[in-house]
Protein backbone atom coordinates (compact mmCIF):
# COMPACT_ATOMS: atom_id res chain seq x y z
CA UNK A 1 0.00 0.00 0.00
CA UNK A 2 1.39 3.44 -0.92
CA UNK A 3 1.66 6.24 1.64
CA UNK A 4 -1.16 8.14 -0.03
CA UNK A 5 -3.41 5.08 -0.13
CA UNK A 6 -2.73 4.50 3.57
CA UNK A 7 -3.57 8.15 4.29
CA UNK A 8 -6.84 7.90 2.37
CA UNK A 9 -7.76 4.81 4.39
CA UNK A 10 -6.96 6.58 7.67
CA UNK A 11 -9.04 9.60 6.63
CA UNK A 12 -12.03 7.42 5.76
CA UNK A 13 -11.71 5.60 9.09
CA UNK A 14 -11.47 8.93 10.96
CA UNK A 15 -14.67 10.17 9.31
CA UNK A 16 -16.50 6.97 10.28
CA UNK A 17 -15.20 7.09 13.87
CA UNK A 18 -16.49 10.67 14.17
CA UNK A 19 -19.95 9.68 12.94
CA UNK A 20 -19.75 11.56 9.64
CA UNK A 21 -19.40 10.96 5.96
CA UNK A 22 -16.83 13.19 4.35
CA UNK A 23 -14.95 14.37 1.30
CA UNK A 24 -11.47 15.89 1.28
CA UNK A 25 -8.96 17.30 -1.14
CA UNK A 26 -5.49 18.52 -0.22
CA UNK A 27 -2.84 19.87 -2.58
CA UNK A 28 0.71 21.15 -2.29
CA UNK A 29 0.31 24.68 -3.68
CA UNK A 30 3.83 24.74 -5.15
CA UNK A 31 4.22 21.22 -6.57
CA UNK A 32 0.61 20.33 -7.37
CA UNK A 33 0.93 16.97 -5.60
CA UNK A 34 -2.53 16.12 -4.27
CA UNK A 35 -4.42 13.62 -2.17
CA UNK A 36 -8.16 13.21 -1.98
CA UNK A 37 -11.16 11.28 -0.73
CA UNK A 38 -14.23 11.94 -2.86
CA UNK A 39 -12.50 15.00 -4.31
CA UNK A 40 -14.90 15.45 -7.22
CA UNK A 41 -18.11 14.92 -5.29
CA UNK A 42 -20.55 17.82 -5.66
CA UNK A 43 -21.20 19.26 -2.19
CA UNK A 44 -23.38 22.03 -0.71
CA UNK A 45 -20.90 24.71 0.24
CA UNK A 46 -22.86 26.67 2.90
CA UNK A 47 -20.64 29.51 4.18
CA UNK A 48 -17.54 28.10 2.49
CA UNK A 49 -18.95 29.85 -0.60
CA UNK A 50 -17.98 33.14 1.03
CA UNK A 51 -14.46 32.30 -0.23
CA UNK A 52 -15.78 32.71 -3.78
CA UNK A 53 -17.57 35.92 -2.83
CA UNK A 54 -14.58 37.59 -1.19
CA UNK A 55 -12.18 36.42 -3.90
CA UNK A 56 -14.49 38.01 -6.48
CA UNK A 57 -14.53 41.31 -4.59
CA UNK A 58 -10.73 41.51 -4.69
CA UNK A 59 -10.50 40.35 -8.32
CA UNK A 60 -13.02 43.01 -9.36
CA UNK A 61 -11.10 45.56 -7.30
CA UNK A 62 -7.79 44.66 -8.95
CA UNK A 63 -9.44 45.17 -12.35
CA UNK A 64 -10.63 48.64 -11.33
CA UNK A 65 -14.30 47.61 -11.51
CA UNK A 66 -15.06 47.98 -7.78
CA UNK A 67 -13.65 50.32 -5.13
CA UNK A 68 -13.16 48.12 -2.03
CA UNK A 69 -13.15 51.21 0.19
CA UNK A 70 -16.64 52.25 -0.96
CA UNK A 71 -18.86 52.79 2.10
CA UNK A 72 -22.14 50.90 2.44
CA UNK A 73 -25.03 52.06 4.62
CA UNK A 74 -26.43 49.15 6.62
CA UNK A 75 -30.00 49.57 7.90
CA UNK A 76 -30.97 47.98 11.19
CA UNK A 77 -33.80 46.06 9.53
CA UNK A 78 -34.01 43.01 7.25
CA UNK A 79 -30.65 41.48 8.09
CA UNK A 80 -29.80 37.87 7.28
CA UNK A 81 -30.08 35.39 10.18
CA UNK A 82 -26.88 34.72 12.07
CA UNK A 83 -25.29 34.64 15.51
CA UNK A 84 -22.35 36.92 14.77
CA UNK A 85 -21.35 40.31 13.40
CA UNK A 86 -23.93 42.60 11.82
CA UNK A 87 -26.47 39.75 11.84
CA UNK A 88 -26.45 39.87 15.64
CA UNK A 89 -26.33 43.67 15.99
CA UNK A 90 -29.35 45.94 16.36
CA UNK A 91 -28.42 49.40 15.12
CA UNK A 92 -27.69 50.94 11.73
CA UNK A 93 -24.04 51.02 10.66
CA UNK A 94 -21.75 52.08 7.80
CA UNK A 95 -18.79 49.99 6.62
CA UNK A 96 -16.60 49.71 3.52
CA UNK A 97 -16.88 46.77 1.14
CA UNK A 98 -13.53 45.39 2.27
CA UNK A 99 -14.51 45.62 5.94
CA UNK A 100 -17.70 43.73 5.11
CA UNK A 101 -15.46 41.09 3.52
CA UNK A 102 -13.42 40.91 6.71
CA UNK A 103 -16.57 40.33 8.78
CA UNK A 104 -17.85 37.72 6.33
CA UNK A 105 -14.64 35.73 6.83
CA UNK A 106 -13.65 36.51 10.42
CA UNK A 107 -16.99 35.62 12.04
CA UNK A 108 -18.94 34.29 9.02
CA UNK A 109 -21.27 37.29 9.17
CA UNK A 110 -24.24 36.48 6.93
CA UNK A 111 -25.46 40.08 6.69
CA UNK A 112 -22.01 41.28 5.65
CA UNK A 113 -21.91 38.53 3.03
CA UNK A 114 -25.35 39.46 1.70
CA UNK A 115 -24.34 43.10 1.30
CA UNK A 116 -21.44 41.88 -0.84
CA UNK A 117 -23.74 39.56 -2.80
CA UNK A 118 -26.06 42.55 -3.39
CA UNK A 119 -23.13 44.67 -4.59
CA UNK A 120 -21.39 42.14 -6.81
CA UNK A 121 -24.31 39.97 -7.95
CA UNK A 122 -24.51 36.20 -8.18
CA UNK A 123 -23.70 36.32 -11.90
CA UNK A 124 -20.42 38.18 -11.33
CA UNK A 125 -19.29 35.71 -8.66
CA UNK A 126 -20.22 32.77 -10.88
CA UNK A 127 -18.50 34.31 -13.90
CA UNK A 128 -15.35 34.82 -11.82
CA UNK A 129 -15.33 31.17 -10.81
CA UNK A 130 -15.92 30.04 -14.40
CA UNK A 131 -13.10 32.33 -15.54
CA UNK A 132 -10.79 30.57 -13.11
CA UNK A 133 -11.80 27.21 -14.61
CA UNK A 134 -14.05 26.26 -11.69
CA UNK A 135 -17.02 25.19 -13.77
CA UNK A 136 -18.72 23.13 -11.04
CA UNK A 137 -18.60 25.96 -8.48
CA UNK A 138 -21.90 27.81 -8.67
CA UNK A 139 -24.02 30.06 -6.45
CA UNK A 140 -27.80 30.13 -6.80
CA UNK A 141 -28.73 32.13 -3.69
CA UNK A 142 -27.66 34.68 -1.12
CA UNK A 143 -27.43 33.79 2.56
CA UNK A 144 -30.86 35.28 3.30
CA UNK A 145 -32.35 33.22 0.46
CA UNK A 146 -30.60 30.08 1.68
CA UNK A 147 -31.96 30.45 5.22
CA UNK A 148 -35.41 31.24 3.83
CA UNK A 149 -35.46 27.78 2.23
CA UNK A 150 -34.45 26.24 5.56
CA UNK A 151 -37.34 28.01 7.30
CA UNK A 152 -39.78 26.97 4.59
CA UNK A 153 -38.64 23.34 4.56
CA UNK A 154 -38.90 23.20 8.37
CA UNK A 155 -42.37 24.79 8.20
CA UNK A 156 -41.12 27.70 10.30
CA UNK A 157 -40.34 25.45 13.28
CA UNK A 158 -36.63 25.59 14.27
CA UNK A 159 -37.16 22.61 16.59
CA UNK A 160 -38.03 20.53 13.53
CA UNK A 161 -34.37 20.69 12.49
CA UNK A 162 -33.63 17.96 15.05
CA UNK A 163 -35.91 15.62 13.10
CA UNK A 164 -33.81 13.57 10.64
CA UNK A 165 -36.75 13.33 8.25
CA UNK A 166 -37.05 17.13 8.09
CA UNK A 167 -33.30 17.61 7.71
CA UNK A 168 -33.22 15.06 4.91
CA UNK A 169 -35.51 17.22 2.78
CA UNK A 170 -33.73 20.55 3.27
CA UNK A 171 -32.96 22.10 -0.10
CA UNK A 172 -29.97 23.82 1.51
CA UNK A 173 -28.30 20.41 1.85
CA UNK A 174 -28.96 19.35 -1.75
CA UNK A 175 -26.01 20.39 -3.95
CA UNK A 176 -28.24 20.45 -7.02
CA UNK A 177 -30.50 23.08 -5.42
CA UNK A 178 -28.14 25.30 -3.42
CA UNK A 179 -24.68 26.87 -3.65
CA UNK A 180 -22.23 24.17 -4.56
CA UNK A 181 -18.71 23.12 -5.53
CA UNK A 182 -16.34 20.18 -5.15
CA UNK A 183 -13.42 19.77 -2.72
CA UNK A 184 -10.98 19.80 -5.66
CA UNK A 185 -12.37 23.09 -7.05
CA UNK A 186 -12.28 24.80 -3.66
CA UNK A 187 -8.60 23.91 -3.21
CA UNK A 188 -8.01 25.08 -6.79
CA UNK A 189 -9.50 28.46 -5.83
CA UNK A 190 -7.31 28.69 -2.74
CA UNK A 191 -4.26 27.67 -4.77
CA UNK A 192 -5.02 30.43 -7.26
CA UNK A 193 -5.34 32.96 -4.43
CA UNK A 194 -2.01 31.96 -2.94
CA UNK A 195 -0.33 31.99 -6.37
CA UNK A 196 -1.59 35.53 -7.12
CA UNK A 197 -3.69 34.17 -9.99
CA UNK A 198 -6.98 35.62 -8.67
CA UNK A 199 -5.52 39.08 -8.17
CA UNK A 200 -1.88 40.19 -8.03
CA UNK A 201 0.15 42.53 -5.88
CA UNK A 202 -1.40 44.45 -3.01
CA UNK A 203 -4.87 43.07 -3.76
CA UNK A 204 -3.60 39.49 -3.52
CA UNK A 205 -1.77 40.24 -0.30
CA UNK A 206 -4.85 41.89 1.23
CA UNK A 207 -7.10 39.02 0.11
CA UNK A 208 -4.83 36.47 1.82
CA UNK A 209 -4.72 38.64 4.94
CA UNK A 210 -8.53 38.76 5.03
CA UNK A 211 -8.73 34.97 4.65
CA UNK A 212 -6.40 34.71 7.65
CA UNK A 213 -8.81 36.56 9.94
CA UNK A 214 -11.17 33.73 10.80
CA UNK A 215 -11.80 33.52 14.55
CA UNK A 216 -12.79 29.84 14.74
CA UNK A 217 -10.06 27.32 15.60
CA UNK A 218 -12.09 24.19 16.45
CA UNK A 219 -12.03 22.64 12.96
CA UNK A 220 -9.16 22.94 10.46
CA UNK A 221 -6.77 24.79 12.78
CA UNK A 222 -7.28 22.17 15.51
CA UNK A 223 -5.25 19.73 13.41
CA UNK A 224 -2.23 22.06 13.37
CA UNK A 225 -1.74 23.26 16.99
CA UNK A 226 1.66 24.88 16.46
CA UNK A 227 2.65 28.50 16.98
CA UNK A 228 4.74 28.55 13.80
CA UNK A 229 2.13 26.99 11.48
CA UNK A 230 -0.35 29.48 9.99
CA UNK A 231 -3.86 28.34 9.10
CA UNK A 232 -6.20 30.52 7.02
CA UNK A 233 -9.68 29.06 6.64
CA UNK A 234 -13.40 29.49 6.13
CA UNK A 235 -15.97 27.30 7.81
CA UNK A 236 -19.41 26.31 6.58
CA UNK A 237 -22.24 25.03 8.78
CA UNK A 238 -25.83 23.95 8.30
CA UNK A 239 -27.89 21.23 10.02
CA UNK A 240 -25.68 18.08 9.99
CA UNK A 241 -23.07 19.84 7.77
CA UNK A 242 -19.66 20.89 9.05
CA UNK A 243 -17.09 22.10 6.54
CA UNK A 244 -13.87 24.03 6.36
CA UNK A 245 -11.47 24.96 3.57
CA UNK A 246 -8.22 26.81 3.97
CA UNK A 247 -4.47 26.99 3.55
CA UNK A 248 -1.87 25.59 5.96
CA UNK A 249 1.54 27.31 5.84
CA UNK A 250 4.67 25.84 7.50
CA UNK A 251 7.76 27.80 8.57
CA UNK A 252 9.86 25.84 6.04
CA UNK A 253 7.83 27.38 3.20
CA UNK A 254 5.50 24.44 2.63
CA UNK A 255 1.93 25.53 1.91
CA UNK A 256 -1.07 23.31 1.34
CA UNK A 257 -4.67 24.04 0.34
CA UNK A 258 -7.18 21.74 2.06
CA UNK A 259 -10.97 21.40 1.77
CA UNK A 260 -12.95 19.11 4.07
CA UNK A 261 -16.74 18.69 3.72
CA UNK A 262 -18.65 16.49 6.19
CA UNK A 263 -22.20 15.45 7.01
CA UNK A 264 -23.10 13.95 10.39
CA UNK A 265 -25.52 11.12 10.99
CA UNK A 266 -26.77 12.93 14.10
CA UNK A 267 -28.80 16.15 13.97
CA UNK A 268 -27.30 17.33 17.28
CA UNK A 269 -25.96 20.88 17.07
CA UNK A 270 -23.02 20.12 19.36
CA UNK A 271 -20.79 17.31 18.07
CA UNK A 272 -17.17 18.01 19.07
CA UNK A 273 -15.86 14.87 17.36
CA UNK A 274 -17.44 15.95 14.07
CA UNK A 275 -15.74 19.33 14.30
CA UNK A 276 -12.39 17.88 15.34
CA UNK A 277 -12.21 15.30 12.55
CA UNK A 278 -11.95 18.15 10.03
CA UNK A 279 -8.58 19.13 11.46
CA UNK A 280 -7.58 15.53 12.05
CA UNK A 281 -8.31 14.46 8.49
CA UNK A 282 -6.58 17.53 7.09
CA UNK A 283 -3.49 16.77 9.18
CA UNK A 284 -3.33 13.20 7.88
CA UNK A 285 -3.52 14.50 4.32
CA UNK A 286 -0.95 17.27 4.75
CA UNK A 287 1.46 14.95 6.58
CA UNK A 288 1.21 12.51 3.65
CA UNK A 289 1.93 15.32 1.17
CA UNK A 290 4.98 16.38 3.21
CA UNK A 291 6.42 12.84 3.40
Amino acid sequence: MTAHAAARRRITTAFADAGVTGQLHAVDIDTGTALGVGSDTLVPTASVHKLCLVATLYRQSSLGLVDPTRPVDIPAENRAPGATGLSAMRDAARLSLRDLASLAVAVSDNTAADLLWDTLGLDTVNATMTGLGLTRTHAVQTMRELFATVREDAAGEPAALTDPAVVARLRALDPTRTNRSTPREITALLTAVWRDEVCPGEYGEELRAVLGLQAWSHRLAAGFPFDDVRVSGKTGSLPTLRHEAGVVEYPDGGRYAVAVFTRAASTDVTLPAADAVIGGAARIAVDALRT
